[in-house]
C-alpha cells in the first residue's frame, strides 16, 4: 500500500474519552484518529505498549482509513456486555442494565484483579448471575450465559481453585485463566470448563491452540481486520471477536471482523461502549436487542473536537509521536503488505 507517514498524520485527531467506570487500570480511554479514503481508523494501543506492538495497531487503523475489509457475511453480530472488576453493588447495576437496556444476555466478567481476592470475584460473579437472571426472568427469557476474564492473572493451582467455586454459577468459558501456556495445559486437565486464549494468541506462542477450546480474535492488536481473519481461518474452530476498549470507529473493525466470519459468530466482546461517557459519536455506540450493525463509523465533528480538546497539548503531542514510533519500529512494513 503506498501511504507515507505524512498521509496518515495529516488528518489525525488525538482524542480523550472519559469513562463511567475503572477499566483496566484508567478512567479516560485515549487514542488518535486517523482519515483516508476508505474512512476512519482508530490508533489506540494502550500505554504499555512498545512501539514493535503498537505497529500492528497502526497497521489496523491503516487497514480501516485507507485500504479494504473483507466482504461481510452479515449486518449486524451478537455481543456480549462487560462487567469489569467492581463491586458486586456495581456489578448488579451493569448487569442489569445490560439485560433491560441493551438487550444482552451474554456478560463478561472480570476476575483475577490485581489486589483483589477470591472473595471479591465470587461476590461480583454472584451479583450478575442473580442480577441477569432476575432480569430476564421479568421478560420471560432464560438464563444469562456468563463468561469470565481473568486476564492471566492466576497461576494454574489458583485457577482451578477459583473455577472450582466460581463454576456453581454456570460458566461458559473462563478466558486467559494463566499467563504462560504451560499453565494452561496444566489447568485444562483438571478443568471441565472451556478455556479460552487472547494473550497466549496474541502474542504468537506456538502452542496456544493446543491449549483452547475458543480463541479470542481482536482486530487491533492482531495487525487488522485482514490478519485476523486469517488467523481464524488458520485455527478453524471456535473465534469469538472481541475489542480493546474501542471509540466507536474502532469498533467498526471488530465488527467487520466479526461479520466476516464463516458460521453463526457467538456473542462478541464489543459491546464496551456502554462504558464510555462519552464517544467520539454521540451517543456512544452500544448494543440494542443485543446485537450492533456492522457499518464504519465517521466521527461527529461536536464529539470529537470535545475529545480532542479533553486530551491537551502535551498528550495530543505524544501520541503523534507514539505513531511515529510505531511506524519506524515496523509499521511501515506492516503499511506496505495491506492490500490497497
Amino acid at each position: 500500500m503506498d501511504v507515507s507517514l505524512s498521509d496518515i498524520l495529516h488528518d489525525a485527531v488525538p482524542y480523550a474519552l472519559p469513562l463511567t467506570r475503572r477499566f483496566r487500570g484508567i478512567t479516560v480511554r485515549e487514542g488518535l484518529l486517523i482519515r483516508g479514503p476508505s474512512g476512519w481508523g482508530d490508533f489506540a494501543p494502550f500505554d504499555d505498549y512498545a512501539p514493535r506492538g503498537c505497529a500492528l495497531w497502526l497497521a489496523s487503523a491503516v487497514e480501516a482509513a485507507f485500504g479494504t475489509w473483507p466482504e461481510p457475511r452479515r449486518e449486524i453480530v451478537p455481543v456480549n456486555a462487560i462487567v469489569p472488576a467492581v463491586s458486586a453493588q456495581d456489578a448488579a447495576a451493569l448487569a442489569r442494565q445490560a439485560v433491560l437496556e441493551h438487550g444482552c444476555t451474554t456478560i463478561k466478567v472480570k476476575v483475577a484483579a490485581m489486589g483483589e481476592v477470591l472473595a471479591d470475584d465470587e461476590a461480583r460473579v454472584a451479583a450478575v448471575r442473580d442480577a441477569a437472571d432476575s432480569a430476564l426472568a421479568s421478560s420471560g427469557s432464560g438464563t444469562a450465559s456468563i463468561r469470565l476474564d481473568a486476564n492471566g492473572g492466576w497461576s494454574a493451582d489458583d485457577a482451578a481453585r477459583a473455577l472450582g467455586r466460581l463454576g456453581a454459577y454456570g460458566i461458559e468459558y473462563v478466558e486467559q485463566p494463566c499467563a504462560t501456556v504451560d499453565e494452561t495445559l496444566v489447568l485444562r486437565r483438571a478443568l471441565d470448563i472451556p478455556v479460552a486464549l487472547d494473550e497466549s494468541v496474541r502474542f504468537g506462542d506456538p502452542r496456544a491452540f493446543e491449549a483452547a477450546d475458543i480463541v479470542i480474535l481482536k482486530a487491533a492488536p492482531l495487525g487488522g481486520v485482514n490478519a485476523a481473519l486469517a488467523l481464524a481461518r488458520q485455527w478453524g474452530g471456535p473465534v469469538v471477536v472481541s475489542g480493546s476498549l474501542d471509540s466507536a470507529v474502532g469498533l467498526a473493525s471488530g465488527l467487520a471482523l466479526a461479520a466476516a466470519l464463516t458460521g453463526d459468530p457467538p456473542a462478541c466482546g464489543l459491546g464496551t461502549g456502554a462504558l464510555f461517557a462519552r464517544d467520539v459519536i454521540a451517543p456512544p455506540l452500544v448494543p440494542f436487542d443485543g446485537h450492533m450493525p456492522v457499518e464504519r463509523i465517521a466521527p461527529d465533528l461536536d464529539a470529537l473536537m470535545a475529545a480532542r480538546d479533553l486530551i491537551g497539548d502535551q498528550r495530543a503531542r505524544w501520541w503523534r509521536q507514539r505513531l511515529a514510533d510505531a511506524w519506524e519500529a515496523g509499521g511501515a512494513g506492516l503499511v506496505d503488505g495491506l492490500d490497497a
